[in-house]
């Protein structure tokens, strides 16, 4: 397959990583809706009111949780993909550190409690600049026209030996030429 050899080996885990991140925003959509049941916020309305409901800060605790991690996706997967092209075991540690930090970050704001959310949350910077460090150096690759993957370690597939019918058959259709 042609387009598998353009990227480098571990890559994969990188796709890995992404789908795991993607699962977490679907659970945290989940809670979402649990906290609309809950608290008795009724679509579409993005967030609570105080005035209207009493228990406005924690529906919305719960849903800036998602929204943040919503915001910050687009960032997080760009960096992972362009990254891990050049360094996806770095790119996978990085991006599994981070979800569980965005885990943690969202969990810790659905308490009610804003502040809880950094508790382990505040950490989910540090991978980012990981990220963007591994993504650099992806550029800076590109810029200088260096192997993104590093040396070939596995020897390419030969093409099969011509059988003798192929062979006859070119033969004949040069004598026609």
């Amino acid at each position: 397959m042609a387009g598998v050899e353009m990227f480098p080996r571990g890559f994969g885990n990188v796709a890995f990583v992404l789908v795991a991140y993607c699962f977490l925003n679907f659970w945290m959509g989940f809670q979402v809706g649990k906290a609309r049941k809950k608290y008795n916020v009724p679509y579409p309305t993005l967030y609570a009111i105080e005035s209207e409901n009493k228990d406005a800060k924690l529906f919305n605790c719960v849903q800036r949780g998602h929204q943040n991690s919503l915001e910050l996706m687009p960032v997080f997967f760009l960096l992972m993909v362009l990254g891990g092209i050049r360094h996806p075991c770095a790119c996978v540690a990085l991006g599994s550190i981070y979800t569980v930090t965005r885990f943690f970050y969202f969990t810790g704001y659905a308490t009610g409690d804003p502040k809880k959310r950094l508790t382990i949350g505040k950490y989910g910077l540090l991978p980012l600049i990981g990220l963007m460090g591994c993504t650099i150096s992806f550029g800076i690759s590109l810029l200088r026209g260096k192997s993104l993957s590093g040396p070939v370690t596995e020897k390419p597939v030969a093409a099969p030996p011509a059988t003798s019918q192929a062979t006859e058959g070119t033969k004949k259709s040069k004598e026609r030429s």
